[in-house]
């Protein structure tokens, strides 16, 4: 099972995505979707941490989709607090007969209870689970209510020993330390390693955040290590491997280097 490969942002993986809540208590600092929901007002950096279920799309009807994968969710998180209505939407994506890529900072509990509850439709699962950095500070740091590391490593390995496809978004990487990411997790990844720049961090900070000083500061570090130079080392680095994928924003570093 594979990603669609093309197109930029969330459409290098899926044409077609499906959510049913309005924010996510993961609280990302540099989250898009936090973002895109305060500019359009329909929430605000204060109330999105508190998300809610919206039952109308909880209740919709799934049909049979001809393109590519089900992304699943792309606008929010799975996490307790949903995982009820996120049994049910994803049970009417994978009756449907749909093949599904399970986006996720992952919850251990709720991966597997998905990984029990849906066996039977292994062939149709592909996990992609949100990893950064391999500094549990670093992550508590950018994604202040996500799960922390080893629970991330645990959700994987466990998806991985029960027969699942899985792979691993570092995007945004979140450090100049990818590699121990790329390390760990590689013996239990079936598909790919995606690797991305942070996109859009200013004004996502300015809209989403305070914009502290210690913010701030550690903004200014990431997008030091995030420099097109260090870029193009670390896709020299990794180029001819064949597991590792390259998300738009680093695509673009590369073509813009081409043409000098």
């Amino acid at each position: 099972m594979k990603s669609n490969y093309v197109g930029s942002g969330t459409r290098q993986w899926s044409n077609k995505s499906i959510n049913f809540q309005t924010g996510c208590e993961h609280n990302c600092l540099v989250c898009y979707a936090k973002d895109m929901s305060i500019k359009y007002k329909q929430t605000t950096k204060n109330n999105w941490k508190s998300p809610i279920i919206r039952v109308k799309d909880v209740k919709k009807k799934i049909s049979k989709w001809n393109e590519s994968l089900v992304m699943f969710p792309s606008s929010h998180d799975i996490t307790p607090y949903n995982i009820n209505e996120s049994m049910i939407v994803l049970r009417k994506i994978l009756e449907a007969n749909n093949d599904v890529l399970i986006v996720s900072k992952p919850h251990f509990d709720c991966i597997k209870q998905i990984c029990n509850e849906f066996g039977n439709y292994k062939n149709q699962i592909l996990f992609r689970f949100t990893i950064g950095s391999y500094d549990n500070d670093v992550l508590k740091f950018w994604e202040p209510n996500a799960p922390s590391l080893d629970e991330r490593m645990n959700s994987l390995k466990y998806a991985f020993n029960n027969g699942y496809e899985t792979s691993i978004s570092c995007e945004p990487m979140m450090d100049n330390d990818v590699d121990k990411v790329i390390d760990a997790v590689k013996p239990f990844v079936t598909e790919t390693i995606w690797l991305g720049k942070v996109n859009q961090m200013w004004p996502r900070l300015e809209r989403n955040t305070d914009l502290n000083s210690d913010i701030r500061k550690k903004a200014e570090e990431l997008e030091q290590w995030q420099s097109d130079d260090n870029i193009l080392l670390l896709y020299d680095k990794y180029r001819n491997d064949p597991v590792i994928m390259w998300k738009d924003s680093i695509l673009k570093v590369v073509a813009k280097s081409k043409k000098k």
